[in-house]
C-alpha cells in the first residue's frame, strides 16, 4: 500500500499544477475577450459621440437639419425599396434600401456640417488658412501667411500644387490688391525660369471673391500644369526664400485656429 500512496502523492501536485495552469489560461482568455469588448464598445461610443457632436453643431446653424435628413432617408429608401421589390423581392429591397438611405442622410449632414463649420469661422483672421488646411494629398499649404498687413489683418496664404503657385487672399479686394502685387514681385524672380504659373484667388463674400466653402473647389478646378515631382521642386525653391514674418498680435495666434476635420468630413 505504501508505494501506491507515494505515487498518488507525486501525481497530485502535477494534477494541481495542470489545473492551475488551465485556470490561468482560461482567465487570461476571458480578460482578453473583455478588453476587446471594451475597445469595441469605446469605438462605437466614440463614433456615435462624434455623430452627435456634428449633428448638434449643424443644428445650431440649420435647425431643420433633422427634417432634411429624414427626407433624404425616406426618399432614398423608398425609391430603392420599390425598384428592388419589383425586380427581385421585398427582402432585397429592404436590405439595400436601409443602409443606402442612412448613407444619404449622413452625406446630407456632412454637407450641412461643412457649411456650418465655415460659417462659424468666416470673417475671422486666418479663416482662409483654416479652409485650406482641409486640402488633401497633392497640395502643400503654408500655415502662416506669406504676406500680411498688421493694421488691417489682410493676409495672403501660399498653396503649391499641380496648377502651380496659388496665392489665396483674405480681405477686401480694394485693400488686398496692393499686397498681392508685392507678393507677386517677391515670388516672380524665383519662378521666372521655371514657367510655373501664379494664380490669385480671393476668399470672401465680396464681388469676384470665392466663399470659404467653395475655396478648395475653386483651387482644384485650376488647370494642371505640373507633375508631382515638379510640385516638390517648386516648394523647395519657395521654402528657401527668407520668410518676412508679419508682426503677430499678442495672445493666441489666430492662424493656428483650425476647424474640426472630422466634423467637416462627417
Amino acid at each position: 500500500m505504501a508505494p501506491a500512496d507515494t505515487t498518488e502523492s507525486q501525481a497530485s501536485p502535477k494534477a494541481e499544477a495542470k489545473a492551475a495552469l488551465k485556470n490561468l489560461k482560461a482567465q487570461q482568455k476571458a480578460e482578453q475577450r473583455e478588453r476587446k469588448a471594451r475597445k469595441k464598445a469605446n469605438k462605437q461610443e466614440g463614433f456615435f459621440a462624434r455623430i452627435k457632436q456634428v449633428f448638434t453643431m449643424t443644428r445650431s446653424y440649420d435647425p431643420n437639419i433633422g427634417w432634411w435628413m429624414a427626407l433624404a432617408f425616406f426618399v432614398t429608401f423608398g425609391v430603392l425599396f420599390l425598384i428592388f421589390t419589383l425586380v427581385l423581392n421585398w427582402v432585397t429591397g429592404l436590405l439595400i434600401g436601409l443602409p443606402l438611405g442612412l448613407l444619404a442622410a449622413m452625406i446630407l449632414m456632412n454637407r450641412r456640417a461643412e457649411k456650418a463649420a465655415f460659417s462659424r469661422i468666416e470673417g475671422r483672421p486666418g479663416a482662409a488658412a483654416a479652409a485650406l488646411s482641409t486640402l488633401r494629398r497633392g497640395w502643400i499649404v503654408t500655415e502662416e501667411p506669406v504676406a500680411m498687413d498688421p493694421k488691417t489683418q489682410d493676409a495672403i496664404f501660399r498653396v503649391v500644387g499641380k496648377p502651380g503657385l496659388i496665392l489665396v487672399t483674405e480681405g477686401p479686394s480694394s485693400r488686398v490688391n496692393k499686397l498681392v502685387l508685392k507678393t507677386r514681385k517677391r515670388f516672380s524672380p524665383i519662378l521666372r525660369d521655371t514657367g510655373v504659373p501664379i494664380h490669385v484667388i480671393q476668399a470672401g463674400r465680396g464681388e469676384q471673391q470665392v466663399p470659404l466653402q467653395k475655396l478648395n473647389r475653386a483651387i482644384k478646378k485650376l488647370d494642371k500644369k505640373l507633375t508631382k515631382h515638379e510640385v516638390s521642386a517648386v516648394e523647395r525653391r519657395l521654402a528657401a526664400l527668407p520668410i518676412s514674418r508679419p508682426p503677430i498680435p499678442k495672445g493666441v495666434d489666430p492662424y493656428r485656429t483650425r476647424p474640426d476635420r472630422k466634423a467637416l468630413r462627417g
